[in-house]
This record gives structure tokens, C-alpha cells and sequence, in this order.
């Protein structure tokens, strides 16, 4: 049976517009029962804004916000130029129609062009948390500990990709 794909287009956008906060507020919405609120390292649309991250936005053929993600830089850590994957959602009507990939994709190319040595990421453990575990697994990033100022809670976990 063929799966149905949905067509999108994704850019780099403000996250200051309705429909990209509406996705903010419907990942803080998603991601509320998952984990204690102290082991949820969420940023607003105001952070997504600043100049250190850029924000990447999924829309349908129709233009409508479907999905977003976010690369942060770090600048140089550790002798190596660090991006970090944040805030990647996309709406569950449109799961499992590769939109995540597509979101992913684009901000490991455009880590790659801005001369990121490494990407890294902090997600969530347990079931709610799976179909993100196999987005990163099958796009090249491997488990990894702790970074940057994250705790080793338990309540996460962190992966790891070498761009080269």
C-alpha cells in the first residue's frame, strides 16, 4: 500500500508569526505529559528569534504551517563548530508523511554550509518520544551523553552527528 506524501517546502522563517507559534504552543502542548517541566528545555519564539538560531518551517501546498525545526549554533566547543537541533515538530495529521525528514534535511544542510563540524540534540526518553528516536537514528545520529549544560537526568537523551 502507498503511503500518501505530503508535498511541503520548507524555508527559514521568523518564528514571530502566528502560525509558527501556534506550532511552538502545539509542541509545548505535545510535549507537557512526556516529562517533568524541569527536564524540558523548551525555547519561546522570542529565543527562536535570536541571531544565533535559525528557524526552519514546514508548509503544505496551501501554504499552511505543518511542521518546524530549529538549528542553534554554539560556536566553537570543545575545537569544534556546534549546531544544535532544536524544536522539531510537525502537526499529527501530517506524521508519518516524511515532513520531519524533509525539516531535518534542511538544517543539516544548512549546518553543513554554515561550517558546522557537528550537530547534537536533546530529546526526551520513553514512548512518546520514539518516532523522533527513529527520525535522528535513520538520518545518522547515534546516542551520545550529556552536552553542553544539559543535565543527566534520565529524562533524556542526546545524539550526535559529524557533518565532516
Amino acid at each position: 500500500m502507498a503511503v500518501c506524501v505530503c508535498p511541503v517546502s520548507v524555508s527559514v522563517e521568523t518564528p514571530l508569526q502566528d502560525d509558527v507559534r501556534a506550532l511552538i504552543e502545539g509542541l509545548n502542548a505535545h510535549l507537557l505529559p512526556l516529562s517533568p517541566v524541569e527536564f524540558q528545555f523548551k525555547m519561546n519564539a522570542q529565543e527562536m528569534a535570536g541571531e544565533d538560531t535559525l528557524v526552519f518551517v514546514a508548509r503544505d501546498d496551501s501554504g499552511a504551517a505543518v511542521g518546524l525545526g530549529a538549528l542553534k549554533s554554539h560556536g566553537n566547543v570543545g575545537g569544534e563548530e556546534l549546531g544544535e537541533v532544536k524544536r522539531m515538530f510537525t502537526l499529527p495529521a501530517v506524521r508519518g508523511q516524511r515532513v520531519g525528514v524533509a525539516l531535518l534535511e534542511a538544517i543539516i544542510g544548512k549546518a553543513k554550509e554554515l561550517g558546522h563540524s557537528r550537530l547534537k540534540l536533546e530529546t526526551g526518553i520513553g514512548e512518546g518520544y520514539a518516532g523522533a528516536w527513529r527520525l535522528y537514528e535513520r538520518n545518522g545520529f547515534v546516542r551520545c551523553g550529556a552536552f553542553l549544560d544539559y543535565p543527566d537526568s534520565g529524562y533524556s537523551a542526546f545524539f550526535d552527528r559529524e557533518l565532516g
